[in-house]
């Protein structure tokens, strides 16, 4: 079947995310054209936070319209790299705001952090179908953002795995037949170690998924579990049901990417090689499939696959989370932001990784009980973004007091 044509704004190009779009749309167009830059898949827009050398490569690849950079330090260095080029190039946040703004009908919403929510709030806007890698939109601004997709008349196509495979098997005409909905947790990295063990993991290790290729933020909270978090809350804004049915269950082979069970006793899962480009390639070719040149699933080769309970001693994260999405209002804007905070300074070897949830949980604590800014709900953006830097800036003076202990 031949891909429609389409074009296209990557928010995040050169994160894994972003990347894994590309090599599909470059295997798309060349395919058709010979040319990754010809082809039905017309790349319109890229951005990137600083990688300067990354983006400039993309651009001369892809020949998009406009690039941006998201550190406006950098702008010279990708002018000077991309001269004679004929792709515009910016800077800067209001310029990252006019990239989800454009013409492009298809957004790619991968920046990661709550730096990717006005830009991707820009896109929803402008009634684009938005394919939603950035957790943040919904973990931070759930409400305010799905009343804009709403409103716009927006397309909103889950690109996590799991509430990619949700989507994919949620039968949204009968909400009400569904009993409830299970996200799958590979476990991470430390999914064996002792409690004792995990306190001394380093970053290194932290970062080491045993499945998936993704950024060292995104592994880390892999690995406290917090992800899985962060994809509850998520789903709960996703998808018609109540927080009390979705649950969580560890799946160290990743290959079946989430369930949904309805009432008649069926559970229907979707399955695939732990390869993003699979959900990706879901939601580039919606309503429609396309062929991806990914690894197929040999359920014999792989021979035996698993499911445990998660280990909320260990991995306090999972309930963490849970409680923010159960006291709503401003909870998971401040856990979101907390955990942005206390997971690069762990990365920057600053204190423990044991030490990211302490931080959250303190946060949050100290956030509703000693700052009017958090304990009511947000209802614009620009109350999330107030309420998610007073998080940070709180958080980051607790990391140092932690640190310096």
């Amino acid at each position: 079947m031949d891909m429609k044509p389409r074009k296209i704004a990557i928010l995040g190009a050169t994160g894994s995310v972003g990347q894994s779009t590309l090599a599909l749309v470059r295997d798309l167009n060349v395919a058709a054209s010979g040319h990754a830059h010809e082809g039905p898949i017309s790349v319109e827009v890229l951005t990137a936070n600083q990688d300067v050398t990354g983006l400039a490569d993309l651009a001369r690849g892809f020949r998009p319209e406009r690039v941006v950079i998201a550190d406006e330090a950098k702008l010279g260095d990708l002018e000077t790299l991309l001269a004679g080029s004929g792709v515009d190039v910016a800077a800067g946040a209001s310029a990252l705001r006019e990239a989800g703004a454009g013409e492009a009908d298809w957004v790619m919403a991968a920046i990661v952090g709550a730096a990717g929510l006005a830009p991707t709030m820009e896109a929803v806007k402008r009634g684009r179908t938005v394919a939603l890698a950035n957790k943040e939109c919904l973990v931070s601004a759930g409400a305010i953002f799905l009343d804009q997709v709403k409103r716009a008349g927006a397309t909103l196509l889950p690109v996590d795995s799991e509430h990619n495979a949700i989507y994919q098997v949620f039968d949204f005409d009968r909400p009400e037949a569904v009993e409830k909905i299970t996200l799958t947790a590979s476990g991470g990295p430390f999914r064996t170690w002792s409690k004792a063990e995990i306190v001394h993991a380093t970053p290194a290790q932290a970062v080491a998924h045993p499945n998936w290729s993704m950024g060292a933020k995104i592994s880390v909270d892999s690995a406290t579990l917090m992800n899985k978090g962060l994809e509850l809350i998520e789903a709960a804004y996703l998808f018609p049901v109540e927080p009390d049915q979705i649950d969580i269950v560890i799946h160290p082979q990743s290959v079946v990417h989430s369930f949904v069970a309805y009432r008649d006793g069926s559970v229907l899962a979707q399955m695939g090689s732990p390869d993003m480009r699979v959900p990706i390639a879901y939601t580039l070719a919606w309503p429609d499939r396309m062929d991806a040149a990914v690894k197929r699933l040999d359920l014999a080769s792989l021979g035996t696959i698993s499911f445990e309970a998660p280990d909320h001693d260990r991995f306090p994260a999972l309930g963490l989370a849970r409680g923010a999405l159960q006291s709503g209002g401003a909870a998971p804007t401040i856990l979101n932001a907390a955990n942005e905070v206390a997971v690069a300074e762990f990365l920057a070897g600053r204190m423990g990784f044991h030490e990211i949830v302490r931080i959250v949980e303190e946060t949050i604590s100290f956030m509703g009980q000693n700052e009017g800014i958090g304990t009511g709900s947000p209802t614009s953006l620009e109350d999330v973004l107030c309420i998610d830097r007073a998080a940070r800036e709180w958080a980051l003076k607790r990391s140092g007091e932690v640190a310096a202990a």
